[in-house]
């Protein structure tokens, strides 16, 4: 007998979930970390928003909300004490340019900022420390991810890298 739900399959997420997409080598090194991978990749293959001079600013490949970015060190680094004066203070302008730019290209109502140390914390890749930037607006958190456990974004990962890439200031 049907339960009368609709369902959104969302099978790309199951990557994601059981790890099947993790290198053999863990994130705990730079051969196996995206973050430490992606500044090397074409620019179509790694979804780098902006570079700095000690930190990047790369799309979540499994984002909370449409343009969730991350800010990364280049340097493999896990804890937030372990960065130096220079890493900091870029890390914090590349954040604060985050904002700006999201706010300007999709009108954000707020963001939650965060950095997960540790995997007790949170962190999926405790290895190498990265700052959430995740855009929120008005309604946001509706029905779906709340009851359906599922989040519906109505833009390509590549789509939103070009928009936000385009207004980032230079």
């Amino acid at each position: 007998m049907a339960d009368g739900l609709d369902r959104l399959w969302t099978p790309h997420r199951m990557t994601y979930i059981s790890g099947e997409d993790r290198p053999a080598e863990g994130y705990e090194q730079p051969s196996g970390c995206p973050f430490c991978r992606a500044p090397g990749l074409a620019p179509d293959d790694s979804l780098i928003v902006a570079r700095g001079e000690h930190v990047f600013v790369v799309l979540n490949l499994y984002p909370y909300n449409p343009g969730h970015l991350l800010v990364c060190p280049y340097r493999h680094v896990a804890d937030y004490t372990d960065l130096d004066v220079a890493e900091t203070a870029e890390l914090g302008a590349a954040t604060q340019a985050a904002m700006r730019v999201i706010r300007q290209v999709s009108n954000a109502h707020g963001f939650n900022l965060g950095m997960n140390q540790g995997g007790v914390a949170g962190a999926g890749i405790a290895a190498h420390l990265h700052q959430h930037v995740v855009p929120r607006w008005g309604g946001d958190a509706n029905f779906m991810p709340v009851i359906g456990q599922t989040k519906v974004l109505p833009q390509l990962l590549a789509d939103t890298r070009d928009l936000l890439s385009a207004a980032w200031p230079h």
